[in-house]
């Protein structure tokens, strides 16, 4: 057989060998976290008595950062929020209320990665105090930028952005820190 000029050497990189898998992986984790934020911020209600409404995305929040690390968490939650921001239309309803709370997500994110590196997820009780932090991060940004939106004090910022959402918060990282053995073997792929 002869050769040919348009043979394909067989040391010629494709982009598969260019381009190295945990790096690909790392984008797609972010990417997908960045997706999961999307979908909660839909699944959501509006309570009585305060313009903030009540999403999954504390639930994506908590658990995303403690399986995947603080700078993925950080990745995703501020491209979510950059991406909102620019006009994708993922956000909840809520006339830029929830702004605040979106920004809290990126130092959440942040915290409970980090502790999560620590430590801190490999027992139930060290994972749901890592993610209560993160829920009090992002309470703290997001009633601070809530009260300034609304021109209130700290008090009834509390009252309108904080405590109806406790209960639900508190089930919430019940949930997400059940769920995390499974998300972290997922994230490990």
């Amino acid at each position: 057989m002869g050769s040919s000029s348009a043979a394909v050497r067989s040391d010629t990189p494709v982009l598969a060998d260019l381009v190295p898998w945990t790096w690909v992986r790392d984008v797609a984790l972010v990417g997908l976290f960045t997706v999961a934020l999307a979908a909660s911020a839909q699944l959501g209600f509006v309570l009585p008595g305060t313009p903030v409404p009540v999403t999954a995305q504390t639930f994506v929040v908590l658990l995303g950062a403690a399986a995947l690390g603080p700078v993925r968490a950080g990745v995703g939650a501020s491209a979510f929020f950059a991406l909102g921001a620019l006009g994708t239309p993922w956000f909840a309803v809520s006339s830029g209320t929830t702004l605040g709370y979106i920004a809290g997500f990126v130092l959440a994110g942040i915290l409970v990665g980090r502790l999560a590196r620590a430590g801190w997820t490999g027992s139930f009780g060290g994972a749901a105090a890592a993610m209560v932090l993160g829920n009090l991060v992002i309470y703290a940004v997001g009633a601070t930028v809530l009260a300034v939106l609304l021109g209130v004090g700290p008090v009834e910022a509390l009252s309108l952005g904080v405590v109806p959402f406790l209960i639900g918060d508190a089930i919430k990282v019940a949930a997400a820190t059940a769920l995390l053995p499974i998300v972290q073997r997922f994230a490990e792929r």
